[in-house]
């Protein structure tokens, strides 16, 4: 009885649809876990190293980047090790331990898509008020409350599916999920789901509202100024625009996906939507911000610069 209400491992069955596959999908991702990580560790490097970009919204850059790590470093081993190994069992501890991480990587994500997103309003709407409004005490404090909640409510969430007796151990995905471990519960989860839309309501659809919000109000503004005015305001926002549309698509088709009979799609179809919230946002984030904003660009191109005659040498 107790291997059934508290499996020590968890099957993520996903892995048999891969079959034959799994050896090329181990060099492929493997190769994207290198440049997702390089890509990453270059953004954090510059702004870390070049003292002009100590400056909020390259401060908020390169958490978005420390989070892909974060993020990447929590998916990308355990995965590798699955696509390599027969068996694709997970300890108990390791699943959970998964979950936590993927799940706060996803929330961090919105919540400093958030804050971003008010770094633009007053840079554009308030101006004058920039530097008193964005100070380096409140961009300390944003920082903070966006880390900081996210990791105590996934953290509840995460505790109480922890506690539930389970009448299964089969996980119809490549890695661990919240709500695949709680449809297998053999008690009522009315309490668990109604705390995951509280958490989903205030880590997800906030930050998407309020990110919706600010750009409206941008948007109204820009269309009572000058078209100088509107390509400065284009070029400032549009790497956090392109950020916010590509990973409310990818956090939507991971929402839709986990209420979804995964048997009904296509294996290969099913993987990739699965996959798509952890792969694609760590992926494209730094080549945003690294190839759009000039300054950023600047500073790559003159430290790759300086390194080639030493290189020759």
């Amino acid at each position: 009885m107790e291997n059934n209400t508290n499996p020590p491992y968890f099957n993520l069955t996903m892995f048999v649809n891969i079959g034959n596959y799994r050896y090329p999908t181990f060099v492929l991702c493997l190769l994207l876990c290198a440049f997702i990580i390089s890509a990453n560790l270059v953004i954090v490097v510059v702004i870390t190293l070049e003292k002009t970009l100590h400056e909020p919204m390259y401060i908020f850059i390169m958490c978005l980047s420390l989070n892909s790590l974060y993020g990447s470093a929590g998916f990308f081993f355990q995965f590798l090790s699955d696509l390599l190994s027969d068996s694709h069992l997970i300890s108990r501890p390791a699943c959970f331990t998964q979950v936590y991480v993927i799940y706060t990587y996803a929330s961090y994500e919105l919540t400093l898509l958030g804050i971003m997103a008010y770094d633009r309003y007053v840079a554009v709407c308030q101006p004058l008020h920039y530097h008193t409004k964005i100070t380096s005490k409140v961009v300390s404090i944003l920082i903070f409350l966006a880390w900081i909640y996210p990791a105590l409510a996934v953290f509840a969430c995460v505790y109480m599916a922890s506690r539930l007796p389970l009448c299964g151990n089969k996980i119809q995905k490549v890695f661990c999920a919240n709500w695949s471990i709680v449809k297998l519960s053999c008690v009522s989860t009315v309490l668990n789901n109604l705390v995951g839309m509280l958490v989903t309501t205030s880590t997800v659809f906030l930050p998407l509202a309020f990110v919706l919000y600010t750009y409206v109000r941008i948007f109204l503004l820009c269309q009572k100024r000058s078209s100088e005015f509107k390509s400065k305001v284009i070029q400032s926002c549009l790497p956090h625009i392109v950020t916010f549309v590509n990973y409310s698509i990818t956090v939507f088709c991971d929402i839709a996906l986990s209420r979804t009979n995964l048997e009904e799609l296509n294996p290969f179809l099913a993987v990739f939507l699965s996959l798509e919230f952890v792969f694609i946002p760590p992926l494209v984030n730094p080549l945003v911000y690294g190839l759009k904003l000039p300054e950023i660009r600047k500073v790559i191109l003159r430290m790759l610069s300086c390194s080639l005659p030493d290189s020759k040498k």
